[in-house]
């Protein structure tokens, strides 16, 4: 853990102050057609990138585990590649099914905000108004502090030291701080919201998400539970199509899936003063500091140095990492292994990409 603390604090030292970046709505963005595997696309060099340099991306994308890896310019496949086997053994392809890992988070994010628009439930809310007293081993008054804005927000208060900081069950749930004054990567409470949006909703939550966001913009996959956790799988350019929904700022062609603006923009940034990089379950970068998974120090710099200051991300273990950089309309997807195995998010992995990346794109 000291190692992998070394080094971000030395990777960051190399970033250089950016000119902050104000993301805009897309004009000219592509929708690839619902149930169809057609999907524009733009050669690399018809955008004057550095052609020269994609055989070192590619070289380090193979190095790092990457099964898969697409870049989308205003939608459209810039690159498209697909390394190794997958889950099955076979050969990787853009059917290959694989995990998200952490970077699901903001699917949640995102089906919170709709059963939130729809008037299910409002993120001011106490969760034990949906997950009923005693859902944790907190008195009563600690309890009712916890609101699903703080579950949101990696605030619950809840003590993520525990054994197993996955496990979801009251024993497992004890008290560290008052809720919001302590940030922490906490996978138990995080997990919790979409008990959370079942019961707010009356809906399974592949259910609700399968009709409010998945079906509506094309992709595939589905949540699967394992063990305490519960996991999205897809493909890869499943991630892509949900790159475009929030790079599109919730809308999909001319049909609106999530028109809440209000909590689009609280979702992608700043969500409390405690984490500058964290926002609604999203990591953002150029902030000036940032924490990480199961460590309470602040870091100087951005998460992502070598990226756009403006660049948003879902991201995951093992390097699943979904990035949006309204400033360029660019999604970046990268699905695999690898990575860091003392993080829950693989900071390293985003980092040795934009490394390369940066040099393809000028």
């Amino acid at each position: 853990m000291k190692k992998t603390l070394l080094l971000l604090l030395a990777v960051t030292t190399l970033a250089c102050k950016k000119k902050e970046v104000k993301p805009s709505i897309p004009t000219d963005l592509y929708f690839p057609p619902l149930q169809s595997a057609e999907w524009e696309q733009i050669k690399p060099k018809d955008l004057g990138w550095n052609t020269a340099k994609i055989a070192d991306l590619e070289n380090t994308l193979q190095q790092n585990g990457t099964r898969a890896f697409i870049i989308l310019k205003n939608g459209r496949i810039v690159l498209e590649k697909y390394y190794h086997t997958d889950l099955f053994g076979q050969n990787f392809t853009q059917n290959s099914l694989w995990y998200w890992a952490s970077a699901g988070k903001t699917l949640t994010a995102t089906l919170v905000g709709k059963a939130q628009e729809e008037n299910f439930l409002n993120i001011n809310q106490k969760t034990s108004d949906f997950l009923g007293i005693g859902w944790t081993s907190l008195s009563a008054a600690q309890e009712s502090q916890i609101t699903i804005r703080h579950q949101l927000t990696m605030t619950s208060g809840l003590d993520d030291a525990v054994s197993n900081p996955d496990c979801t069950t009251p024993n497992c749930l004890i008290f560290k701080a008052n809720a919001g004054s302590r940030w922490a990567y906490h996978n138990a409470p995080y997990t919790l919201l979409s008990k959370v949006v079942e019961n707010a909703t009356g809906q399974t939550f592949n259910n609700y998400f399968a009709s409010r966001i998945r079906d509506k913009i094309g992709m595939d996959g589905s949540w699967i539970g394992q063990n305490f956790n519960n996991i999205y799988y897809s493909t890869a350019r499943a991630m892509a199509r949900f790159g475009i929904l929030i790079l599109a700022k919730g809308k999909w062609q001319n049909q609106i899936i999530l028109n809440d603006a209000n909590y689009i923009e609280a979702m992608i940034n700043t969500s409390q003063n405690l984490n500058q990089s964290y926002g609604y379950l999203w990591w953002l970068n150029g902030k000036n500091s940032f924490m990480i998974p199961q460590s309470q120090l602040v870091f100087s710099g951005s998460i992502c140095p070598y990226a756009p200051v403006d660049m948003y991300a879902a991201i995951g273990k093992n390097g699943q990492i979904l990035d949006i950089i309204p400033s360029q309309n660019l999604i970046v997807v990268r699905m695999g292994t690898g990575g860091t195995t003392a993080t829950l998010v693989s900071f390293d992995i985003q980092n040795q990409i934009w490394q390369k990346l940066s040099e393809v794109i000028q």
